[in-house]
C-alpha cells in the first residue's frame, strides 16, 4: 500500500508484464483496440439513479455479493493454461487459485532465474487479465459493500453512491484515497478501477481489502490485444459528458460544426501553445474545441486558477489566449472566498479520471483519445474530417 500512502505521482503506472508474454502485450496499445460500445446521452444522465436502483434490485432479489471464486476444478485449470499458452505465454505455471479480486483466478508463475514473478489474475471467462501483486489494505473494515452483483454492462461507469461511500470508509488509512477519489466499474464484475485526485490509478475489490496498480488487458481471439479500450472509452465519455460547460473555455466551430473535441491544456506547455495558436484554423474547419484547464506544471496552478475565476466567458477566453502567448495575466479571484474555489478546481478533479499524463490531451466527444502528437497527419482523419 506504499503507493497509495505516498505523495502524488502524475505518471500513469503500467502493468509490469512477465518476460514470457508476447511482444504485443509488452507494447500495450493504450486505446483503440476494440469496437466502441457507447451509451446514449440519456443513459449517461440517468446513471446515478440507475446505479442506485440496480443495487436495490439485486439486494431485494437476494443475489449474493460478488466475491472470490471457488477453487478451480482440474478442467478449469486446464482451460486457463490452454488460454494462456495459446496466447503465447511461455512462463511455467506453478499454481492456479481463486484471486482476492472478484471473478478472477490468480495464476502463480514459476520463479525465473531465482526471481519470483508477479502473479497473473485472469477472469473466469478467460477474456480479461492483469499482472500484479495484490497489496492488503491496512485500514480497518468499517463498511460492508452493497449486496450487489455488478454486470459487464456497467464497465466504464461510476459506482453507485452507496458503494462509493463504502469504499471510502474502508480506505481510512490510505491518505491518497480521499473524498475526491473516483471509482468506476470494470468489465470484470466486482473489480473496481479507481483514481486519486492526484492522478494515480489503481484497482481494488468491492470491500477495498486489496489494491494493485496493475491494469486490465484483453484476450481477444486467443491473443493478448492490449488494454481494455472499451472500458477507457466509456469512462472517458461519461467524464466528458459530466463536465460543466461553464467551467470550460469553448471555441465554437465557424459555420457548420463537423466535430467536437475536448482538450486538456496547460498555459506553460509548449505543445499546448502550438495547438492553441491553430485555434482559428481548427474552428474554420468546423471543429468546436472545448478546453479543460489542466495545469500540470507547478508554475501554472495559480495563474490558471486566476484565469478560470473570470466568470465572463469572453473575458476568460481572452485571458487564456493572452496566457498562451506567453504573456502574464493578472487577474484576481474577486467573488470567490479563496483561489481554491476557482471553477478550474472542480473540472480538474472530474477530469482526473481521464488519466492525463501529457498535455495537450485530446479527446473526441465519444471518449476516444488521440494517441499521437497534435501535428500528426492522422489528426483530421481521426475526427472524420478530410
Amino acid at each position: 500500500m506504499s503507493n497509495l500512502n505516498s505523495n502524488h505521482n502524475h505518471s500513469h503506472n503500467q502493468s509490469n508484464l512477465t518476460t514470457g508474454l508476447k511482444k504485443s502485450v509488452i507494447q500495450l496499445m493504450r486505446l483503440g483496440v476494440l469496437a466502441p460500445m457507447l451509451l446514449a446521452t440519456p443513459a449517461l444522465a440517468d446513471l446515478d439513479a440507475f446505479n442506485d436502483a440496480y443495487d436495490k434490485l439485486v439486494l431485494s432479489s437476494g443475489t449474493a455479493t460478488v466475491g472470490q471464486l471457488p477453487p478451480p476444478s482440474t478442467a478449469q485449470k486446464q482451460k486457463i493454461q490452454q488460454v494462456l499458452i495459446g496466447a503465447g505465454m511461455a512462463a511455467p505455471i506453478a499454481d492456479i487459485v481463486p484471486s482476492k479480486l472478484p471473478s478472477m483466478y490468480q495464476v502463480t508463475l514459476a520463479a525465473q532465474g531465482g526471481q519470483p514473478q508477479p502473479p497473473l489474475h485472469i477472469s473466469a471467462d478467460g477474456q480479461y487479465i492483469l499482472q500484479g501483486v495484490l497489496q492488503d489494505n491496512p485500514s480497518p473494515k468499517q463498511s460492508t459493500p452493497p449486496t450487489a452483483k455488478p454486470s459487464q454492462m456497467l464497465s466504464g461507469m461510476p459506482v453507485s453512491a452507496s458503494l462509493r461511500e463504502s469504499l471510502l470508509a474502508n480506505s481510512s488509512q490510505l491518505k491518497n484515497i480521499t473524498s475526491d477519489a473516483s471509482f468506476y466499474h470494470t468489465a470484470v464484475p466486482g473489480v473496481i478501477w479507481g483514481i486519486t485526485v492526484e492522478g494515480m490509478p489503481f484497482l481494488t475489490n468491492m470491500d477495498a481489502s486489496v489494491f494493485t496498480n496493475a491494469e486490465i488487458s484483453v484476450i481477444k481471439n486467443g491473443q493478448f490485444s492490449g488494454l481494455d479500450s472499451q472500458f477507457e472509452q466509456r469512462k472517458n465519455q461519461y467524464i466528458l459528458s459530466k463536465l460543466n460547460e461553464d467551467d470550460l473555455v469553448v471555441y465554437p466551430a465557424t459555420g457548420a460544426e463537423k466535430a467536437v473535441i475536448y482538450v486538456a491544456t496547460d498555459i506553460n506547455c509548449p505543445y499546448c501553445r502550438i495547438m492553441h495558436n491553430d485555434m482559428q484554423q481548427l474552428n474554420n474547419k468546423g471543429i468546436t474545441v472545448k478546453v479543460i484547464g489542466f495545469p500540470v506544471y507547478d508554475e501554472s496552478q495559480i495563474p490558471m486558477r486566476q484565469i478560470w475565476c473570470e466568470t465572463d466567458k469572453a473575458a476568460r477566453r481572452q485571458a487564456l489566449d493572452t496566457a498562451m502567448q506567453g504573456e502574464e495575466v493578472n487577474l484576481s479571484c474577486n467573488g470567490f472566498n479563496d483561489i481554491n474555489d476557482s471553477p478550474l478546481v472542480a473540472s480538474q478533479q472530474l477530469a482526473a479520471g481521464l488519466v492525463v499524463d501529457a498535455t495537450p490531451a485530446i479527446y473526441r466527444e465519444d471518449g476516444v483519445p488521440f494517441q499521437a502528437p497534435y501535428s500528426d497527419p492522422n489528426f483530421f482523419p481521426f475526427l472524420g474530417i478530410n
